[in-house]
């Protein structure tokens, strides 16, 4: 059952029974005398397995070969990929300024680099200098990836020289939070038991977005283990607020592109670690569905619920990134390729929005989530009320088990050798703690939590596939735990800031596979709106 009650063999036999019946009733369980009894010969046998597996504990990138599936049976996943033709302005021009590259979108870029207005080295070495003069002001910045980037920039010069464009990230530079491996850089999961480890391979991502073209600059900051904002270096920053902390665990992918440091970074999420940082630093996230982007060489924290995606300061710059590292390289159970066909003039009266009424009810009149329906509302779309499924009928405190089981399996190596007292933080609120506590998860609770999933995840997409938005609070009820479980995709966008000058959000739900609606969604409230076009005043120079 239990290792808990494997110490009770040197005891009497009836006390053996008497501890076992104990033990069972922390699980709700009730044994009788007679089946406690019978289960000590079963316990033992499974104590001397346990005892050969931890002979070699598992490292973290010992692949686990079941996949979560978010689809209910039946479910088609859109397979049928148009061609998007990128419409990269021509008539782009470089500031008088120079400092305002640093907040110019991608498109802006690309038709610098492709018009040779600007070389991809020039504008390497632009952004490298901005990493340098805050990078330590934010503590955002882990390793500074300078020779990598200024190779890759001088090799994207050298293709665009020769008429071989790529498209739009084609010597653009950008972050990679710091559980992406990187072949010859560290990969330091921004937590000390890893801050001087280094693995032999690249990330998916960072593959993808090299055969783009893309320039890495910098690996950013997370919170230790994918938790919150603080790391070995320090706390990552609000670049809004100094004094306030960046939110996490994608801190530093969040507050670097926010600041203007790059025009573009990839974060994770597992339980709001791309919403909440974007939130907190007022960049554009998009969480894609689960499984889109493989995370071959990423950390694992998850394997059913850790997702990738992109931090940018518009929806458009987080359409194109994904575009580019969406698909799977076969390395990741539970990644797919699926069609994303994102329209930069789509129409949005076409698609089906809704709000989510339950929990707009809640907030007082004068919220600015209700400007955002006003807005959508001016553009002549009919935004519908709709009762968002809550916790009230679905347990969605499930993710606790989910998560604390899977992230105990994934760091078993670390509990177990008594590395985890390394970690930054050792209060009963973080990873240390609850790695260990993990352990007294019975199997068959974590199965069956799965299995209650299954039925979640089924409301959901039957509850959306009448929309193609929704539209909600971004922390309201349990919206966030709601869609992390079922895979479902959203965008985190500004939409004004609070009396103390303060970035807020609201977040647009979409349905499985169809980041495209959701992202369309956003840039047409973007392009109403200039939340996501002003920057904080410190980095303006």
């Amino acid at each position: 059952m239990l290792l808990l009650t494997l110490k009770v063999f040197s005891q009497t036999h009836n006390d053996t029974i008497k501890v076992l019946q104990q033990t069972a009733s922390l699980y709700d369980l009730d044994f009788t005398q007679a089946e406690a009894d019978s289960m000590i010969d079963n316990i033992a046998f499974f104590k001397s397995i346990y005892v050969q597996m931890h002979k070699q504990l598992p490292k973290n990138d010992l692949p686990y070969p079941f996949a979560f599936n978010p689809a209910p049976i039946g479910f088609k996943v859109p397979t049928n990929q148009q061609r998007i033709v990128w419409n990269i302005p021509a008539n782009v021009s470089m500031p008088k300024n120079k400092n305002d590259l640093a907040f110019y979108s991608i498109m802006q870029l690309a038709s610098l680099i492709k018009n040779k207005k600007i070389t991809s080295v020039e504008l390497t070495k632009f952004f490298i200098d901005r990493l340098k003069k805050w990078g330590d002001t934010l503590q955002s910045v882990i390793t500074l990836t300078e020779d990598l980037a200024l190779q890759q920039a001088r090799q994207a010069d050298d293709e665009i020289s020769k008429g071989r464009y790529r498209g739009p990230l084609h010597g653009i530079p950008y972050g990679l939070k710091d559980l992406f491996a990187v072949k010859g850089y560290k990969t330091t999961w921004g937590s000390t038991p890893y801050k001087e480890q280094t693995l032999d391979y690249d990330s998916y991502v960072y593959t993808k977005l090299k055969e783009a073209g893309a320039v890495l600059c910098a690996k950013l900051s997370l919170g230790a283990l994918a938790y919150n904002n603080k790391w070995f270096g320090g706390e990552t920053k609000n670049p809004w607020n100094l004094q306030q902390g960046s939110s996490g665990s994608s801190a530093g992918s969040a507050s670097s592109v926010v600041a203007g440091l790059l025009p573009f970074t990839l974060g994770t999420e597992t339980l709001g670690s791309i919403v909440s940082p974007s939130t907190r630093c007022g960049a554009t996230g998009l969480r894609p569905t689960f499984g889109t982007v493989s995370r071959s060489g990423a950390m694992v924290l998850c394997w059913s619920l850790d997702k990738a995606g992109p931090i940018c300061r518009s929806a458009e710059d987080d359409a194109i990134v994904y575009y580019y590292i969406k698909g799977t390289d076969g390395k990741d159970a539970g990644a797919i390729d699926h069609a994303f066909n994102y329209d930069q003039k789509k129409d949005v009266k076409k698609l089906r929005f809704a709000y989510a009424a339950n929990y707009f009810s809640r907030l007082p009149k004068d919220a600015m989530e209700w400007k955002v329906l006003d807005v959508y509302k001016s553009m002549g779309i009919d935004v519908k009320p709709v009762e968002f499924p809550d916790s009230t009928t679905y347990p969605t405190s499930l993710v606790s088990i989910i998560l604390n089981a899977e992230s105990g399996a994934a760091f078993d190596e670390l509990t177990r050798t008594n590395r985890d007292d390394l970690i930054e933080r050792q209060d009963k609120d973080f990873w240390p703690n609850s790695f260990r506590s993990s352990r007294l998860i019975p199997a068959v609770e974590y199965i069956n939590a799965n299995r209650y999933r299954y039925t979640l995840c089924e409301r959901i997409q039957s509850f959306m596939k009448n929309y193609d938005v929704v539209i909600v609070p971004t922390f309201a009820g349990s919206q966030l735990s709601i869609t992390n479980l079922t895979g479902n995709p959203v965008v985190c966008m500004p939409m004004g800031f609070n009396q103390r000058n303060l970035p807020v959000s609201i977040t647009l739900v979409g349905n499985l596979y169809d980041e495209a609606s959701i992202l369309e969604a956003a840039k047409a409230y973007q392009d109403k709106t200039d939340f996501n076009k002003k920057h904080p005043e410190k980095f303006l120079q």
